[in-house]
């Protein structure tokens, strides 16, 4: 008998650049949904690139937004997850370019994998199903299909899209019949009850150069710009960053670009614990409920609560006789909603955006490729934040022109550039930086450096920074724009 083909064929694409809007104020444009511990001690990321682990695969290409390329390296690190290309994105363009950049990089060199596609921000409760259904589906991707996998329903979900499913083609994978978006709660009822009708998951099998030719066929547009953005694009470290042709691309998912349009399109059932966490009452579904129906998390006391959701950050939450409710709260905002109205959430933050609130962008600590900062107060002329730097990182060396720094250190030891010296800093020791002087913050120890910086000037922007040497290729002039938060250090 001959064998059949194996996972270890196979090259996952994870898909990292969705913004998670509807699970604001967890979720923020600049550390979004697929960076948090949603669903256990570690992040989604972490936990898509463990299950894959499963697989006994090539090591993962990823594909991220630019902005967030540091927290996806990091986070890999952190989790002991080996990666093969991370590809940035200049802006999101939704999944159909996505999955084309990454097919079209796999390709450059005369190989053609075995693509699987994967969300990075799905939370799936048990991995086998999950990896027995890509082997199953394999024998269907060899045979040139476009192999997507249904989930069966076990309630009428209208925050999902369907697949119908068709005749048997080759071992577990069905036709596609149709795709359907997200229904009235009628249809979805009719779609439960029919048998027929599976959950869109969003993860994919098919060879390389199969999509790709299905792309050229259906959505040209994308398949140009890809190639054009790879033969312009340039290694960065760690990174691939394509060329500004990636921008030009259409921004329109797999499904509507290929699998709606193509007859080569197959479903493979799997029977498995699944949600994309896509707002917060399916976050609701995903967690350990009580009793009384709550998914609690973080600092919470509940008294005659029920049927809530109730999540704690930064400090002690109390739910007194509540019922069908979203609380979320972290440091500098506090959600409260109707578990009915969490699709609405979106014009939340479609408001914050219209009033350039910095909520919207980022949480009070923010993640940098050298640790991260948290802002603790700011008036008129001043800021106050925290610096924690990572074992053996450093700032850049970099100057401002219209304000002064303190440092202060308060664990860790330092190392500081300031101007022709170099200082060693202890806890309760501190150093001033003037207006013009270039300098560097280094941890010199073996623990994280902790910094409290006081910034005093009649201008705080970040366009007020001038990068002299940077040990992460970032660029010499750093703007608020383009880091997208006006109190970043650099």
């Amino acid at each position: 008998m001959t064998p059949g083909p194996s996972t270890e064929s196979i090259l996952p694409v994870v898909l990292a650049g969705g913004a998670g809007t509807r699970l604001w104020p967890l979720s923020r444009e600049q550390h979004p949904k697929q960076f948090l511990p949603l669903a256990g001690r570690q992040s989604l990321l972490q936990q898509t690139l463990q299950r894959l682990r499963g697989l006994n695969a090539h090591p993962p290409c990823i594909v991220c937004n630019e902005a967030h390329r540091f927290l996806v390296a990091e986070q890999c690190r952190e989790a002991g997850e080996p990666w093969g290309a991370i590809l940035l994105e200049c802006e999101p363009r939704s999944t159909a370019p996505a999955i084309c950049l990454a097919a079209c990089h796999a390709m450059r060199h005369g190989d053609d994998p075995m693509l699987l596609a994967v969300p990075s921000d799905g939370h799936i409760a048990a991995p086998q199903p999950f990896l027995d259904a890509v082997a199953a589906g394999l024998a269907a991707a060899e045979a040139g299909r476009l192999v997507t996998f249904g989930v069966r329903p076990d309630s009428p979900h209208t925050g999902y899209g369907y697949i119908r499913a068709g005749e048997a083609l080759h071992g577990a994978a069905r036709r596609v019949a149709a795709f359907e978006e997200k229904p009235p709660r009628a249809v979805a009822r009719r779609h439960v009850a029919s048998g027929e009708h599976y959950w869109n998951t969003g993860i994919f099998l098919f060879r390389a150069s199969v999509i790709v030719a299905a792309l050229r066929r259906h959505s040209p547009d994308i398949v140009a710009c890809c190639e054009a953005a790879l033969a312009q694009g340039e290694a960065d470290l760690h990174f691939f960053r394509p060329g500004p042709a990636f921008a030009q691309a259409p921004a329109i998912s797999i499904d509507h670009a290929v699998m709606e349009k193509t007859g080569a399109a197959a479903v493979v059932p799997v029977a498995m614990q699944w949600s994309d966490l896509g707002s917060w009452s399916a976050l609701h579904e995903a967690g350990a409920a009580d009793d009384a129906n709550n998914a609690i998390a973080g600092d919470v006391i509940a008294v005659d609560a029920k049927n809530s959701l109730i999540h704690a950050t930064g400090r002690l939450v109390a739910a007194v006789g509540i019922d069908n409710l979203i609380v979320a709260e972290t440091p500098d905002a506090v959600l409260v909603a109707e578990r009915d109205a969490a699709q609405s959430i979106r014009q939340v933050v479609s408001r914050l955006q219209s009033l350039s609130r910095p909520e919207r962008l980022a949480h009070r600590r923010v993640h940098r490729p050298w640790g991260w900062f948290e802002n603790l107060d700011a008036g008129p002329g001043y800021r106050v934040k925290r610096i924690t730097v990572n074992v053996g990182a450093q700032l850049s060396m970099q100057t401002h022109r219209h304000r002064s720094e303190h440092w202060v250190v308060v664990r860790g030891a330092a190392e500081v550039t300031r101007g022709a010296e170099a200082l060693a800093l202890a806890p309760n020791q501190s150093t001033y930086i003037a207006p013009g002087m270039r300098h560097r913050l280094s941890n010199a120890g073996q623990t994280p450096l902790e910094v409290i910086e006081v910034q005093v000037g009649d201008y705080l922007g970040e366009d007020d920074i001038e990068r002299i040497k940077d040990d992460f290729g970032r660029s010499a002039v750093t703007t608020a724009a383009a880091n997208g938060d006006d109190a970043a250090p650099a």
